[in-house]
């Protein structure tokens, strides 16, 4: 129990804050027609979260931090797609969820939430600085228990952030709750790009 609690514990102390992994699926639940439309970015971003937690906990992720050339590729691919989705998300047109609304394709929405999850050279680290750093302190079976509940937190946390992104959107039925939710998104990418190259070279 105490793994359990502990994973549970340090999952939701990472994942609650505002970050382009967050923001970006509460976006597509806002902005897809039905809560079922946003499935590839929920499930896209819970699978890339897993794939995190479990190279943190076997310590892959760290082996790739000590080469520069793959942490440079990471940073300036992280840029590039943040500063290019910031741009498409600026760009979206606000439809609401009710009338039909122009959002995301699947493919799109695949891609896009594996590039914020999986090209965000940040969440690698935290992720590896927290949980890969805590995993340390169980083995066996107490290890395996610490790391499911950690996934299991993730997944929870996706389905249930693009659920409520979905009935804000229906409950608003607002072209301009669309349009400065696109905004603020659009803001939050093009600010965390810029902040990834800042504290790369300083």
């Amino acid at each position: 129990m105490t793994a359990i609690i502990h994973g549970i514990i340090l999952a939701f102390g990472l994942i609650l804050p505002l970050g382009v992994q967050n923001v970006f699926v509460f976006n597509q639940g806002a902005t897809q027609p039905t809560f079922y439309r946003a499935l590839p970015v929920i499930v896209t971003a819970a699978i890339s979260d897993t794939f995190l937690i479990s190279s943190a906990v076997l310590g892959v992720s760290v082996l790739l931090f000590t080469v520069s050339w793959i942490r440079i590729s990471l940073v300036a691919l992280g840029f590039i797609f943040l500063v290019y989705m910031g741009y498409v998300t600026w760009k979206s047109e606000a439809h609401s969820t009710g009338e039909g609304a122009k959002a995301l394709s699947p493919k799109k929405q695949i891609a896009f939430a594996a590039s914020v999850s999986l090209l965000n050279p940040h969440a690698i680290l935290d992720t590896v600085g927290v949980i890969g750093t805590s995993s340390i302190a169980y083995s066996g079976s107490d290890r395996f228990l610490f790391t499911i509940a950690c996934i299991i937190v993730s997944w929870i946390w996706f389905i249930g952030l693009g659920f409520i992104g979905s009935k804000v959107g229906k409950l608003t039925q607002s072209k301009q709750f669309i349009y400065y939710l696109n905004k603020l998104s659009a803001l939050i990418m093009w600010g965390t790009a810029v902040y990834l190259i800042y504290s790369s070279i300083r």
